[in-house]
């Protein structure tokens, strides 16, 4: 396989390898408005599926030393749970988030010299991955942050019943107001995920977003799906456990990416160390901006996206953001030979 000649002595060398692949300059202008470009992409939480990382655990040495290092770090074998778990077990808050980011990381770095971005971005708990690909966070550092980050945010879920919902074919404008106009009478409930032309999620209390369910199919949406999730994901709400992470990410070093990233938060570049620990901080309660971070990459050139990680959720939103664009898949062993061909071929 394409990773087989990899091989590492410890996790900062393991970490390095994703990171000296390209010696990108600082100036985000000399990076962009080049045609041909490669974005890799992370999924985040709800990708997860039982199974996810085995085969690469199993095949690649560098797959397994990281895995057992998420393991020593977590305190518990985490791997038991994404080889051989069940769905609720690794549904779980926080089993899902280090679990996603795991198998994103390790997949992005058994792809060795083959994986050379232009840019980076990840959904939510992706932008996570995305720092990591990008030179800003270590592997470790990433899971700390990660894990912490799932752990506060479970607890603060748990505190009182709240959801999220997936609104179908209704302009984003009129999801805000309906949303506003719920909140107004009391109670939570935000556009949270700006997914895709014709998606957004809405997130907050379960009442308010059961009742901004109605009233957004009223006001005529496609749909209005009651989410899997238990807690209100980029909502207000959680402004709490996104202070909890910002004490976690005080004692964290931030480096400058080595390539530009783009935030959920603002859906602009990022090119240096400074922003990031706010951002990821806000991150937490403010609304994911996937759309306009797609967009603004398409902007500068980008032509080809690599989603990086379980499931194929952000290949479908590209699919309703730029049919026009090529999207690559990298979530099992096999994956990562026909990425690379196809890259070269590009």
């Amino acid at each position: 396989m394409a990773f087989s000649g990899l091989r590492c002595t410890n996790v900062y060398n393991l970490c390095g390898c994703i990171i000296k692949f390209r010696n990108f300059a600082p100036a985000i202008k000399n990076q962009l408005n080049n045609k041909n470009m490669k974005a890799f992409v992370f999924p985040g939480q709800g990708a997860q599926f039982v199974g996810m990382g085995k085969d690469l655990y199993e095949n690649s040495a560098l797959a397994k030393e990281l895995f057992e290092k998420a393991n020593d770090i977590l305190g518990y074998r985490i791997t038991d749970i994404m080889f051989n778990g069940t769905d609720e077990d690794l549904r779980q808050t926080k089993v899902t988030q280090p679990a996603v980011f795991l198998h994103s990381v390790i997949s992005a770095l058994c792809m060795g010299d083959d994986f050379k971005p232009e840019m980076t971005a990840g959904h939510s708990l992706g932008e996570f991955s995305a720092l990591v690909a990008a030179g800003a966070l270590s592997f470790e550092d990433g899971l700390k942050l990660v894990y912490a980050r799932a752990m506060a945010m479970q607890k603060a879920c748990e505190a009182q019943p709240s959801t999220m919902a997936a609104i179908i074919a209704l302009p984003d404008e009129k999801v805000e107001e309906i949303c506003a106009q719920v909140s107004a009478e009391g109670e939570v409930c935000v556009a949270a995920n700006y997914n895709c032309p014709g998606q957004i999620v809405i997130s907050g209390k379960k009442a308010a977003v059961e009742e901004a369910c109605e009233r957004l199919k009223a006001a005529g949406a496609k749909r209005a799906i009651l989410l899997n999730v238990s807690g209100p994901f980029h909502s207000g709400m959680l402004t709490g456990a996104g202070e909890k992470l910002g004490e976690v990410l005080s004692g964290v070093e931030v480096n400058a990416p080595r390539i530009p990233y783009v935030a959920n938060v603002t859906a602009e570049y990022v090119t240096e160390a400074a922003p990031v620990k706010e951002l990821l901080t806000r991150q937490v309660s403010s609304s994911v901006k996937w759309q306009q971070s797609v967009e603004a990459m398409l902007a500068d050139g980008v032509d080809t996206f690599i989603e990086i990680g379980p499931g194929r959720t952000l290949t479908g939103f590209m699919r309703k953001i730029n049919r026009s664009v090529k999207s690559l898949n990298v979530e099992k062993l096999e994956d990562i030979d026909k990425v690379i061909e196809a890259l070269k071929e590009n």
